[in-house]
């Protein structure tokens, strides 16, 4: 049994130690030499860069009362009067001081009603605390209408909150984690309204893009052309219209499943995005920049405080006193000028910047600055 025992332990290390080192051997083999920066854009199916003009979501809202809290609910005058009133409802008449809890919370219920969902689905709900309530965590949401911005009823929901966090709290001391005020209930409202989607009207449809844009367009509407005739023609950049084919005028489905798995090359402006609270930069990989010349130097200034404590002669008479001293050092960095040459590829900018050594920050800055100085062929959005 020992010899037996030990064989499997050996064959067990054996297969870690193997895994690992396949592990580490992939991980060291990703890098950017082996990778292929020549397409900018991929392939990508229709269906991913457009929408369908008239199959729209649609927003429901409502107010309801979650129950079962453990302590953790409103001390408002909102919660008593909607408990007082939900109790009206059911036939029980109470004094407003008998229903003053804890244990309950008002909330505001959101959720989008997709298209093509019918009466007798299901939806998700998200739950957020109105009044003063701490945490959610265990309650139960009551039955409460959803309704849409023409005031009708779309749905009702109810069912148990999951909240994604927790808050524990002390006489001197108190823990939380994410929001605990915040919580959803999964498949937690029954749809009682469905809403009537028109995409195809006067044996047309519509392509909405998601990101506008003249030549993806034009490269939807040749895609559909060379598959099912001349039907689509673009009419901006963010709108291509479709003629229903004649073969498939009882079945738009058909048609529909057919043209969104068409594949297109999408295409973009040229944009880098920077974000300086975060220090996030991110450049699309159309980004080009001209020929320039970059020095980029770091300026620290340093300001130290060290009070000196002077004490009189003895019996001088004086007094202890504090004198202070105030020590500024100044540091520049002596950059020298880089040469950034005309760029062609993502790749290649990328490059010539980790040369310079600058951190992200540092980064936006020289974008910036780049292009303040029209080197930079792109737009430039501050986020």
């Amino acid at each position: 049994m020992k010899s037996g025992y030990k064989q499997f332990a050996f064959l067990t290390f054996a297969a870690c130690f193997l895994c690992l080192s396949f592990a580490i051997s992939a991980s060291a083999a990703v890098n950017l030499r082996d990778m292929d920066f020549s397409r900018v854009h991929p392939q990508v199916r229709i269906k991913d860069v457009v929408d369908i003009e008239g199959a729209r979501p649609n927003q429901l809202t409502g107010i309801g009362l979650v129950m079962g809290l453990a302590g953790t609910g409103d001390k408002s005058q909102m919660a008593t009067q909607m408990m007082k009133n939900m109790l009206q409802q059911h036939g029980v008449t109470v004094d407003e001081k008998a229903v003053r809890s804890k244990n309950v919370a008002v909330v505001s219920l959101t959720a989008e009603l997709p298209p093509y969902v019918r009466p007798g689905q299901t939806i998700d709900i998200n739950v957020s605390a109105v009044g003063d309530a701490k945490s959610l965590q265990g309650g139960t949401l009551l039955q409460a209408p959803l309704k849409g911005a023409d005031g009708q009823v779309y749905a009702v929901a109810q069912g148990s909150v999951l909240v994604g966090g927790y808050a524990a709290s002390g006489s001197a001391a108190n823990s939380t984690r994410n929001i605990p005020t915040v919580g959803r209930v999964p498949g937690g409202a029954i749809v009682e309204r469905g809403v009537g989607m028109d995409y195809v009207g006067g044996g047309q449809m519509a392509l909405l893009l998601r990101n506008p844009d003249h030549t993806t367009a034009q490269r939807i509407a040749d895609v559909i052309n060379s598959s099912f005739g001349n039907v689509a023609r673009p009419f901006d950049a963010g709108r291509v219209v479709v003629d229903l084919p004649r073969q498939y005028a009882a079945a738009p489905t058909e048609f529909m499943a057919k043209m969104e798995t068409l594949e297109i090359q999408p295409d973009v402006t040229a944009r880098v995005a920077v974000n300086e609270r975060t220090g996030t930069v991110v450049m699309g990989g159309d980004v080009k920049i001209s020929s320039v010349a970059v020095a980029h130097g770091n300026l620290t200034v340093t300001v130290t405080e060290d009070p000196n404590v002077v004490q009189p002669e003895p019996f001088s008479g004086g007094r202890t006193a504090v004198e202070n001293r105030t020590d500024i050092t100044v540091e520049e960095d002596g950059t020298n000028f880089i040469a950034m040459p005309a760029t062609t590829t993502v790749r290649e900018l990328v490059r010539v910047i980790n040369a310079i050594g600058a951190s992200p920050r540092d980064v936006i800055a020289i974008l910036q600055a780049i292009n303040e100085a029209g080197a930079l062929h792109g737009q430039l959005i501050n986020m």
